[in-house]
């Protein structure tokens, strides 16, 4: 698999799931936030909670899917993340905190099946 589809891939599952968060009432606080040791996906304020939220595209469910691929490792990646933000960007701090993980699957064996399956899942793992 190509590098480039994967970017695109990833890109296009990120841009879905922030409309589908923002159609439920969440805000964009900050996309892609980098640092040494991880990345977080997307960052919105749910009222007073400050959401984490990791997106994951899988082009099938041969290996369980895309909630699946959020691993251990993966998720200690995502909380290095959080603790920079909060670190620098001290106004978050006041928030309650959650990870979230919004799993978007596609269905390679159905050409027919056009919108690929979204699942949010909220409070998906504790810090």
């Amino acid at each position: 698999m190509d590098k480039n589809y994967r970017k695109d891939a990833g890109d296009h599952s990120e841009d879905l799931a922030l409309a589908h968060l923002s159609a439920a009432g969440l805000k964009l606080f900050k996309r892609n936030h980098r640092c040494k040791g991880g990345e977080m996906d997307l960052v919105m304020l749910d009222g007073t909670t400050l959401v984490f939220v990791e997106v994951r595209f899988r082009r099938n469910r041969n290996f369980g899917g895309a909630a699946a691929s959020v691993t251990q490792a993966k998720q200690q990646r995502l909380m290095i993340a959080a603790r920079h933000l909060l670190q620098t960007s001290r106004e978050l701090q006041r928030y309650r905190a959650r990870f979230d993980l919004v799993a978007i699957d596609a269905d390679e064996h159905r050409p027919d099946a056009v919108q690929p399956t979204l699942e949010w899942i909220k409070d998906a793992f504790r810090a």
